[in-house]
């Protein structure tokens, strides 16, 4: 006992159990579970470009919107959805969907379900969607030719043409844009084959970790906007006038990586101040 009293402050500090920082971290996590906290983002231009162009799409005319991403990333991206439905619904705008993910649809169901009930928009008028198509590159070009080539019927099994809103909706020439939320490489079929091939406007919505791979694509032209991760769909939101799960998202965030930046800066000061410790003797 007497030699860990003797111990100096930045030796303890180094060799701190782990399981209490486990610990700390998870109250700093449930902190904002207790007491309900809103935190207001920076808005940056590259999120509010895609926020312009949805506003924008009202009186009838349509977004096609990509559900490319699958559970695991639900939490950034899923947030993102749901705003950017609302928003384009709430100026009368209509939704195209399509997934290049094997597990989209499911999600985009639930969701398109959930949100049209509450919305009152119509199937079939407000918003159609396409369903699932593997090999994303060729379902890209094939849409750029004809939606209903890849899909002559929706994910429902309704024959494309019998919906209404799809009359006179052939290609990508039929909607203002792309926006595609993606977890993986199709974000970059959407850059390569929808963009680059058809030349149609794309803007993306990607998990954090992704996020900086796709800036040289925003700098280049070749994506309008970029939705970066959960404060991404943060800020979208905030921009919409939504109190969604990106901006309920942010609190944990925010507090996990205060402690997270505490413990790296206490323990590279105890690690200097030891070292000088250690030339003075």
């Amino acid at each position: 006992m007497a030699e860990r009293k003797s111990k100096a402050w930045y030796d303890r500090m180094l060799s701190v159990d782990r399981r209490w920082i486990y610990l700390i971290m998870g109250l700093a996590v449930v902190v904002p579970v207790i007491w309900e906290m809103y935190i207001p983002v920076t808005e940056s231009s590259e999120v509010r470009d895609v926020y312009e162009f949805s506003d924008d799409v009202t009186d009838g005319e349509i977004v096609l919107l990509a559900i490319d991403y699958d559970p695991s990333t639900m939490a950034e991206l899923h947030p993102m959805t749901e705003a950017i439905l609302r928003q384009v619904w709430r100026n009368g705008g209509r939704v195209l969907l399509s997934s290049l993910s094997q597990f989209g649809p499911a999600m985009a169901d639930e969701i398109l379900t959930r949100i049209a009930g509450e919305m009152d928009v119509e199937y079939g008028v407000d918003y159609v969607f396409l369903g699932y198509k593997p090999y994303p590159a060729i379902t890209i070009l094939a849409m750029g030719a004809d939606f209903r080539v890849p899909f002559p019927t929706d994910y429902y099994g309704n024959n494309v043409d019998e919906l209404p809103m799809m009359e006179g909706v052939h290609n990508f020439d039929d909607v203002e844009g792309v926006i595609a939320l993606a977890s993986g490489t199709a974000a970059d079929y959407w850059i390569t084959y929808g963009n680059a091939k058809y030349g149609v406007p794309v803007a993306l919505g990607v998990t954090g970790v992704m996020a900086s791979d796709y800036y040289p694509y925003l700098q280049s032209g070749q994506l309008f906007g970029l939705i970066p991760g959960i404060k991404g769909a943060a800020e979208y939101e905030q921009m919409a006038g939504i109190r969604g799960e990106g901006a309920r998202g942010i609190p944990y965030q925010t507090t996990s990586h205060a402690v997270i930046l505490f413990f790296i800066v206490m323990t590279n000061v105890a690690f200097f101040a030891r070292r000088a410790a250690q030339r003075r003797r």
